[in-house]
């Protein structure tokens, strides 16, 4: 454990917390992190849940797609979460192509990021992967799971869209959510869905629901934190940006620039006689 990391105060938060969270009709927050000094900054504002997330492809490796997210990146990215906090529940992404082919696959890479320090994993479907859940579940892995828009999906699902808009598709949306929680499921992120549909899927299920773009009705909400925070520009309807450090650090930047090209920096106090 780094020794700078960790903060004292409140106990471990664990799956349990969250049930009680909902039980008690208390929204609770989850972020994504990838590195250590967002990681610790959010425990100390109190974060329950970090989610180390194959968005990390996108708002840190410069891809245009999560599905360019591989499982050894997101490997590298938990267990630097991990190392560096001791509160928050830390949840991994199995990244595109790690679970798609059946619970064997899906264990293995569960495993191993377990391994590197997740507490549960999260994975994206319904139906069609609860062989894969059921399976996690009894090799004791919490499993989290994601339905609405799903990020690997983006090319089936023609784009970034809202999903369940029709009946039909509701309607589908609601079966795949009883499913994963049959399956063992011990929470699900609802992505870009109608808050309408998301209210109606949170009244019916026995676990909490994570909104993303699913309006104010789920028991807890997530977001990217470099959305959140004004960092990656991206301004999407169901953001909202809590800081502006995109502008920031480009007016720090700025100011070093010019500190250097006009020698006010380094000064006689940054330099070693």
């Amino acid at each position: 454990m780094n020794s700078s990391a960790g903060a004292s105060g409140p106990a471990k938060i664990r799956i349990r917390h969250l049930q009680d969270a909902m039980r008690a009709g208390r929204p609770f927050s989850m972020l994504t992190s990838y590195d250590q000094y967002s990681a610790q900054a959010f425990e100390r504002a109190g974060i329950e849940v970090l989610l180390v997330g194959d968005s990390a492809g996108t708002t840190v490796l410069g891809h245009d797609s999560t599905v360019h997210t591989t499982h050894e990146d997101i490997r590298v990215f938990t267990a630097a979460v991990a190392r560096s906090v001791t509160r928050p529940l830390i949840v991994a992404d199995l990244a595109f192509g790690t679970y798609q082919a059946g619970p064997s696959d899906a264990i293995r890479h569960g495993v191993d990021l377990v391994r590197a320090g997740a507490e549960a994993v999260k994975l994206e479907g319904g139906h069609e992967i609860v062989p894969q859940v059921t399976a996690l579940v009894q090799a004791g892995i919490p499993v989290m799971g994601h339905l609405g828009f799903t990020p690997q999906s983006v090319n089936a699902l023609s784009g970034h869209r809202v999903q369940g808009r029709d009946h039909q598709a509701a309607d589908r949306l609601a079966d795949d959510a009883l499913a994963l929680q049959e399956a063992g499921a011990f929470a699900l992120v609802l992505e870009l869905v109608p808050s309408s549909l998301a209210q109606r899927i949170t009244e019916v299920l026995s676990i909490p629901t994570i909104g993303i773009g699913a309006g104010p009705h789920c028991d807890g909400q997530v977001l990217v934190w470099q959305d959140m925070a004004g960092l990656s520009g991206f301004e999407g309807k169901f953001v909202r940006r809590f800081a502006h450090l995109r502008e920031e650090l480009e007016r720090a930047a700025r100011e070093y620039r010019g500190a250097v090209e006009g020698r006010e920096y380094p000064g006689p106090e940054h330099s070693f006689d």
